[in-house]
């Protein structure tokens, strides 16, 4: 007896460590949580059938919640009617429930946060929607990863095969706008850029869809994004298919929306399949374990138990099923924390007019908050790997498989992860452990075949059809007309910068529709300052002519590398064929011969004055002195100094005096031997 007793106080002690009061009676028989779906779709009868697995296997596992039950109470709503939805969201929170799961529409998530925030009931939902976050509404918990990431690896991908410019189709919603926002704020973070957004409605007729694709078609780019639901993206494929738009060229690139699809759906009409071959896809990447293996292998069974033998577990299916076990481990931590399930009516939520929504049915979870604190503590390892919040509410480790689909069915050719921010064909699991490398170089996908049965890298863009003619301004010059004029017999340019434009076209793969636009009446020069504000204000699209580089142009216009260059010069006028040989006195003038002429006449006359009293030479009649005057003229115009000009003369007539004296003696020599003389 005396030891009985303390075996029996540490007994209780290990069983109930916070106390034999405290954990039986706060813990009631049955706890009900709610879900809000779309049992219609394919990710609503995935989702229904995840969380009627994961309540067996709760509630037959003793260590979970000691003996409560978890119930769950289904709510079938309609997506695509939004106000529909939210009045069947809104009826269904007259329930006293502790969680929901869902909803999976962003419409509707939108509005039921709202109500989930004033009625504390914490929301475990899959809509991936980036608006929704834990900061506006706190009751919220994302327990798949949020578009934000998604998109992010879309633009990793553009960006990776060098594409500029993509096409956005997304359903015109707040899933579809609020995705496209941020695949727009992803691709400007990569230097890429949406040229061209087009959304369609939900009920969208046949005829407003193929009208949206021959819209696409006519666009540049031809990488195309879509993002939508199944049902919309399987007729626009289909409809894309009939348009030839799924060949060789076009790059398709959808969301996770296409491999939840394929991945739940285990017989996929060959038509459909073939539609899309070449198509790339996300889906969330899930790592392989024991766990996971587990749920597939007996997802089978309980599919049938549900009358959805034709569904496969896919990843919504995993992150469902996780979003329950994630209530009742918080559950149970919140009971073993001293928890009590209890709810108040909210004085505020009167229906005074007596409408059929009965707002005062709505209670308020009195230890919401309480519970909400232990879901974001919660890490354990499930199915879809580790569950575990990070500071912003979203689940840690994002990371998505790039999908391509080709044959009968998808293949993986990469990974992308938000550990690095990388495209990587490693999965992301092994790169935890290590230090993130987040170099460019380091990115590599596997090959992909395209559409078209190709597997060379579509070039993403062409020409498109109904693009304008550029408009390309021309000087109609007055002179130097070689360089550009206007033909006035044809009315075309041409010149040789006209020729320097054309070939530098025709090297372009593309074709390019211009037309010219003479810029200045012909007659006389234009100004090229005004033709450069008219290609800045956008009255052209471009000039082409011997247009100078200057700093002020500059500044308001850009300029290919000149192709003319000339350097230091000196202009001269030239007249052509010369042809008489005396064209060398072409340049002496009337007034030039003049001026020579005076000159001749000073300088003689000051030559005689200085000469004539001591030179013989400057002596003798009026016509000898004139002809000597201007003999020394013109030979001190010519010669570069008079007096070397006489010393010449003697020193020339010396020598020949010499060498005729030489002569003269060695005749005498010659003939006359005896008159010889040395």
């Amino acid at each position: 007896m005396g030891t009985a007793f303390p075996m029996l106080l540490v007994l209780s002690l290990l069983l109930y460590p916070n106390g034999i009061s405290k954990s039986l009676a706060a813990r009631p028989p049955v706890v009900n949580i709610g879900s809000i779906l779309q049992l219609n779709s394919t990710t609503g009868g995935v989702a229904a059938i995840a969380i009627n697995a994961a309540l067996e296997d709760i509630n037959s596992d003793p260590t979970v919640l000691n003996g409560t039950t978890l119930k769950v109470e289904t709510k079938d709503t309609n997506c695509f009617d939004g106000f529909l939805g939210m009045v069947q969201a809104l009826q269904f929170m007259e329930t006293d429930v502790i969680a929901i799961v869902g909803p999976q529409c962003s419409t509707i998530a939108h509005i039921i946060s709202y109500v989930a925030n004033e009625l504390r009931v914490p929301l475990m939902s899959f809509a991936s929607d980036a608006t929704l976050s834990s900061i506006q509404f706190p009751f919220f918990v994302r327990t798949a990863p949020s578009d934000l990431y998604q998109m992010a690896a879309v633009a990793a991908v553009v960006d990776y095969n060098h594409w500029k410019i993509v096409t956005a189709i997304y359903i015109d919603d707040d899933f579809g706008r609020n995705g496209i926002a941020a695949l727009d704020d992803a691709l400007t973070a990569k230097r890429c850029k949406i040229s061209y957004k087009i959304g369609f409605p939900a009920n969208a007729k046949k005829s407003e869809l193929i009208n949206l694709l021959v819209s696409v078609s006519y666009m540049e780019s031809r990488v195309i994004i879509l993002h939508t639901g199944a049902e919309p993206g399987l007729k626009l494929f289909s409809m894309a298919n009939r348009l030839n738009m799924m060949g060789n060229g076009y790059v398709w690139i959808a969301t996770d929306w296409l491999s939840a699809y394929l991945d739940a759906n285990s017989s996929v009409p060959a038509e459909t399949i073939s539609g899309m071959q070449g198509v790339l896809t996300l889906r969330p990447h899930i790592p392989s374990s024991e766990m996971k293996g587990n749920l597939i292998s007996k997802w089978s069974r309980q599919s049938q138990k549900y009358n959805h033998s034709d569904l496969r577990v896919n990843t919504y299916g995993f992150y469902v099923y996780d979003s329950v076990w994630a209530v009742a481990r918080a559950l149970d931590a919140f009971f073993d924390d001293g928890g009590s399930i209890s709810f108040s009516n909210d004085s505020r939520l009167r229906d005074g007019a007596g409408g059929t929504l009965h707002l005062e049915a709505m209670s308020i979870f009195d230890k919401g908050k309480k519970l909400l604190d232990k879901i974001r503590k919660v890490n354990f390892t499930g199915p879809s790997g580790k569950v575990q919040f990070d500071a912003s509410g979203d689940l840690i480790h994002p990371a998505y498989e790039i999908i391509n689909v080709i044959g009968n069915g998808m293949r993986t050719i990469g990974f992308w992860s938000n550990y690095s921010g990388l495209l990587s064909t490693v999965p992301p699991e092994a790169l935890y452990s290590k230090s993130p490398n987040t170099s460019l170089a380091n990115q590599q996908l596997y090959d992909v075949i395209w559409p078209g049965q190709t597997a060379q890298r579509p070039r993403g863009w062409v020409f498109p059809s109904n693009a304008k003619e550029l408009k390309i301004g021309i000087p109609n010059r007055f002179s130097f007309r070689e360089f550009v004029t206007k033909d006035n017999v044809t009315g075309s340019m041409k010149g040789y910068c006209i020729d320097v434009f054309t070939q530098a076209l025709a090297l372009l793969p593309y074709p390019v529709t211009y037309k010219f636009v003479p810029f200045g009446s012909g007659t006389e020069n234009p100004h090229y300052d005004k033709l450069i504000q008219m290609v800045e204000s956008n009255e052209l699209d471009g000039a082409v002519g011997d247009i100078a580089v200057t700093m002020k142009r500059t500044v308001i216009a850009d300029f290919t590398q000149p192709f003319i260059e000339t350097g230091l010069v000196i202009l001269a006028p030239v007249k052509r064929h010369i042809t008489t040989s005396w064209a060398f006195l072409q340049p002496f003038t009337l007034e030039m011969w003049c001026v020579t002429g005076l000159f001749f006449l000073v300088v003689g006359v000051v030559v005689w004055v200085l000469e004539h009293r001591i030179n013989d030479e400057f002596r003798g009649s009026p016509r000898q002195q004139m002809i000597t005057i201007f003999w020394f003229s013109f030979s001190t115009l010519f010669l570069r100094k008079y007096h070397e000009h006489l010393r010449a003369r003697c020193v020339t007539h010396m020598a020949i005096c010499c060498f005729d004296h030489s002569i003269q003696l060695y005749r005498e020599s010659y003939f006359h031997p005896d008159r010889a003389t040395t």
